[in-house]
């Protein structure tokens, strides 16, 4: 408890005193049906202690959470208070994480202690007994006994919806109190994400409940929680995979970004923006998993390229540069066995084409360029334009936006374009991006450079990188093209151009304007960039 804020503290013992007085009266009532109390309290906990014991060799997946149909069953057969002490065991017993580890079993017990005892309230208040059938005592039902359907439906669905909602009022409560989150943002999504979930447990108890008390009794009832398990382990083995999947991914990003730390947090939000193309698109939520996913794995490829080419300091020679350009195909060797990358390793291929066929690595022009990775090339430019460099600040929004308009229909997909600038429309595009000594925050309409200096950047989770902690990717500048000098070694892997402190021109794709001062293109340094306008 120690490890606790004070009022974590004082939330988890007023939890614990709650439901002592939801079960104290099944602990006084000689009514109380002591038989059936046992037996649903030793079955909830045999559902919650496998989930640590070896079975087949492997431990039960951790995603399968809290078998909640037998507490549920216990709602519908006995009082509130006795339906409250059967969850005690296997609250108390549950797998835990983190921790304090018996702090956080008390606080489980409690909770669903409450959340059983509303839900027996609640299912009381509707006449679920009756409809069920034999008042809250243990036993079965007559011969030709059947319940009230589907009535018993009724409050078994309130009953279910009761139980979700104090579970997850509760576990907002403790995410406000022991982590400090905002109230406003304790509890957001809680409840979409958990009542689906808990009415399909209401369910598989009430089944429970209708075999306990029809002439078959315990072993039918018994029965119902079988293929309720084996569905509940099956789900939790998808979450695990999903899980496996994201950590394979995450791998990649930090093996890249270890590899060229300039560009560290670019591939997470060249996934984001690359997310928002889809939605706007009207893709399907898998499809745009997908999308996202091969925004974020877009420049994998580069840890096939020499390091000294990543951080060369001075320009490329021409074989240097066709080095560098080989990195969306070592890409697609390095995922092609990746089965659930699916139509990602498209987009990790081919997001360097333009659609007036001057990319690589094939020259595909327009339709034949696969769409995710049409979607990718514009969220790669955006991002390499407004993120800040070691070199040079970052675009304002409406800048690269507008830098993107004036390349559409030659470098990248105009439907693309549109997709990307109606989404930052709506929803904005705010990230945190970071030069080698302090962070910035560009916000959209905010001046080049304008962004304050000086401010701490944020500590990072353990673990993952840092969002916005490093510069966009950045690819190689045309042959002889020179660089800005004294900046850290860096290299390009892509055909755009650097980025500038001013937009660039209207010269047509593939030229940049030249600074104040007159400098040719051709010899302004720092082409180097991943952004628009990209140069042959």
């Amino acid at each position: 408890m120690r490890a606790l804020p004070p009022m974590a503290r004082g939330y988890v013992l007023g939890a614990v005193l709650a439901a002592a007085a939801c079960v104290a009266p099944a602990l006084t009532d000689s009514g109380t049906p002591w038989a059936a109390v046992v037996l649903l309290a030793l079955l909830y906990l045999a559902c919650e202690l496998v989930k640590v014991c070896r079975l087949l060799g492997s431990r039960v997946p951790e995603g399968i959470g809290s078998f909640f149909p037998v507490v549920l069953a216990a709602v519908f057969l006995l009082p509130p208070a006795a339906a409250a002490l059967v969850a005690l065991p296997g609250g108390f017993a549950g797998a835990v994480a983190e921790r304090p580890a018996r702090v956080r079993r008390v606080w489980h017990g409690a909770q669903q202690a409450m959340a059983a005892w509303a839900a027996g309230r609640a299912y009381g208040l509707l006449r679920g007994p009756d409809a069920l059938g034999g008042g809250p005592s243990a036993g079965s039902g007559p011969p030709g006994w059947v319940a009230d359907f589907p009535y018993v439906m009724f409050p078994a669905a309130a009953a279910a919806a009761v139980f979700c909602l104090v579970l997850t009022a509760l576990d907002g409560g403790i995410l406000a109190t022991a982590e400090r989150r905002p109230a406003a943002t304790a509890w957001r999504g809680l409840l979409t994400l958990s009542l689906a979930p808990h009415c399909v447990h209401g369910l598989a108890g009430l089944m429970m409940a209708v075999m306990w008390r029809s002439p078959y009794g315990l072993p039918a009832a018994l029965l119902v929680l079988l293929p309720m398990y084996i569905s509940c382990w099956v789900f939790a083995q998808y979450h695990r995979e999903r899980a496996a999947h994201r950590a394979t991914i995450r791998a990649l990003v930090q093996a890249v970004d270890i590899k060229d730390r300039y560009t560290r947090g670019h591939s997470e939000r060249v996934g984001q923006a690359s997310a928002m193309i889809a939605r706007e698109l009207g893709m399907a939520d898998d499809r745009m998993e997908v999308v996202r996913i091969a925004g974020i794995l877009h420049d994998v490829g580069k840890l096939g390229v020499p390091t000294r080419l990543l951080r060369k300091d001075g320009p490329l020679t021409p074989e240097e540069r066709r080095i560098i350009e080989l990195h969306p195909e070592y890409g697609h060797e390095m995922v092609r066995g990746i089965g659930f990358l699916g139509e990602a390793r498209s987009a990790i291929l081919h997001h360097h084409e333009r659609v007036d066929g001057s990319g690589y690595p094939y020259g595909l022009t327009g339709e034949q360029i696969p769409v995710l990775a049409r979607v990718v090339a514009v969220a790669d430019a955006f991002d390499a334009m407004t993120s800040t460099r070691s070199y040079s600040r970052a675009r304002p929004v409406p800048v690269a936006l507008a830098e993107l308009d004036r390349c559409a229909g030659a470098q990248f997909d105009p439907a693309m374009v549109r997709a990307l600038t109606g989404a930052i429309g709506r929803h904005g595009w705010h990230p945190v991006v970071t030069s080698d000594e302090d962070l910035q925050v560009i916000r959209a309409g905010a001046p080049a450079g304008a962004a304050g200096t000086g401010a701490p950047p944020p500590p990072a989770l353990p673990g993952l990188p840092a969002q916005g902690s490093g510069p966009a990717d950045e690819t190689a500048g045309p042959p002889g093209s020179a660089r800005t000098a004294g900046a850290p070694a860096r290299a390009a892997l892509g055909v755009l151009p650097a980025q500038e402190a001013t937009p660039t021109g209207a010269d047509g794709p593939g030229k940049a304007a030249p600074p104040p001062g007159g400098t040719p293109p051709a010899a302004r340094p720092g082409r180097d960039a991943d952004g628009a306008g990209a140069g042959g």
